[in-house]
């Protein structure tokens, strides 16, 4: 089977298993982190192969939606790979891939490293911020059913990996505790660009949030 088809097969597993996915975490969040990938890809020395299988299989599935469980990602992920036959060495380096990605709280850096793991995280994180960022968090938000924001709750920048998985803090909490994190944390010289304009975008849009609660001109 060729790099091709076996891209082709993981696309279509991937789009069958989130088919019923929350809006935050569905198809289409693969897909732009795909097509981040593909641009970081650009200018970044990676496996581009490698990098494309660990974009699609990402999340395919969060702990989020498995009661916290971190490990039912990765080893789906292997699953599917290994059903394909496919080597070994490159099964490893999308698990592991998968298997750190995620932010958890972003205060332990991952000790795993390739340059195709900063590739993908980059492109995964550079999903969360932003216009793209903002609606896929307030559309978890409403389906965790957290309130929009809590002038009485104040965002907790101190949380442990377990607490940061647990929280039920408002949603406009979540920009403090991690969405406005995510710009001094990216690894590529591309990354790092495409994250400074969206994070002043989401500072922008935090700023007429407050005018707005607060009644101000």
């Amino acid at each position: 089977m060729t790099e091709k088809q076996i891209i082709e097969k993981t696309v279509s597993f991937v789009k069958q298993s989130l088919q019923n996915a929350d809006s935050s975490h569905d198809w289409y969040h693969i897909e732009r982190v795909l097509k981040n990938t593909r641009l970081i890809l650009k200018t970044e020395n990676a496996d581009s192969f490698i990098c494309e299988l660990a974009a699609l299989l990402h999340d395919i599935a969060d702990h989020k939606f498995h009661k916290g469980d971190e490990t039912v990602g990765s080893k789906k992920t292997k699953a599917f790979l290994d059903s394909l036959n496919i080597d070994n060495k490159t099964v490893t380096q999308v698990v592991n891939i998968v298997k750190n990605i995620s932010f958890l709280g972003g205060h332990k850096r991952s000790d795993y490293f390739s340059p195709e793991f900063v590739v993908v995280q980059d492109a995964d994180r550079l999903d969360a911020i932003g216009a793209i960022g903002i609606a896929r968090t307030f559309a978890y938000g409403g389906f965790k059913k957290r309130e929009i924001y809590n002038p009485e709750i104040k965002p907790n920048l101190n949380m442990s990996k377990e607490e940061y998985k647990n929280s039920t803090a408002p949603t406009i909490n979540h920009f403090y505790e991690k969405l406005l994190l995510l710009k001094n944390k990216m690894n590529t010289e591309t990354g790092k660009k495409l994250a400074e304009k969206r994070h002043n975008f989401m500072l922008l849009y935090l700023e007429q949030f407050y005018d707005e609660w607060e009644g101000r001109l």
